[in-house]
């Protein structure tokens, strides 16, 4: 058992993190800022101590206020785990010359600057308990689609304040990223939003494991980085896609 906090926690990845930890008798608060997604998650997750918490991760008083509860819930006790995985989840961004600064801005602080200003809030709690970092990149940081320049750039961000962090926190704190593939969230959106989606045989033939993935496949890993079991690594950046990064492609 532990504290965690996990940002975007109400919907997909996110969400699944925060189910599992708490099913493990963990106690949970969990930062997003879409509030019907929170309450969502308020009725529907499993019973345990959960603090869901309204805030934007790119704001920085609203961070600041959103520790300032979360150093009253936890009492004197530390912060185990951290996982930094808010950010917008659509990856388009349009043609470049076309996009406009401020959507720029909005992209990258919503992964990037929020990662780190979350983090900088959590540092005293997580030295005080050797807790863990884990960050969420995205098999993006190395590969790409036309037009996702923002997402891309924010995402490879992720990994290099990976491996910077657990530089500097070491060896109180460890520090270490994930790099989901094709992971199907829908089934995990917000009810209002919540989608069965059907895919054929090609979508899951393109993954060697046989399958799209699931967002308990990305919770799993997060337990794994999280637990002794991988107390010899930090600042590295795991790559969890099926496999689908590893085939290869020619044209025609």
């Amino acid at each position: 058992m532990g504290i965690a906090v996990v940002t975007g926690g109400a919907q997909g990845i996110g969400r699944a993190c925060v189910e599992h930890f708490l099913r493990k008798g963990w106690r949970l608060a969990a930062i997003d800022r879409d509030g019907e997604a929170l309450e969502d998650l308020a009725r529907e997750a499993p019973a345990g101590d959960l603090l869901p918490l309204g805030a934007d991760v790119s704001d920085e008083d609203g961070v600041k206020a959103a520790f300032e509860r979360i150093d009253a819930w936890r009492s004197a006790e530390g912060l185990d785990l951290l996982v930094n995985n808010a950010g917008i989840a659509d990856p388009g961004n349009g043609p470049l010359e076309e996009l406009p600064l401020a959507q720029w801005r909005r992209r990258v602080d919503s992964h990037l600057t929020g990662a780190f200003l979350v983090t900088r809030a959590a540092i005293p709690a997580l030295r005080a308990a050797r807790g863990t970092i884990v960050n969420m990149a995205s098999t993006r940081a190395f590969q790409s689609e036309p037009h996702t320049e923002a997402y891309a750039a924010a995402k490879g961000g992720i990994v290099a304040l990976t491996h910077a962090l657990a530089v500097s926190l070491g060896p109180q704190v460890r520090v270490n990223a994930i790099a989901p593939g094709w992971i199907d969230t829908a089934p995990l959106a917000k009810r209002s939003a919540r989608d069965t989606p059907e895919h054929d045989a090609q979508d899951h033939a393109q993954h060697p494991v046989g399958r799209i993935g699931l967002p308990g496949d990305v919770a799993a890993v997060v337990d794994f980085l999280a637990s002794d079991a991988a107390a010899f690594m930090t600042g590295e950046t795991l790559v969890l896609d099926g496999g689908m990064a590893r085939r290869m492609r020619y044209a025609g």
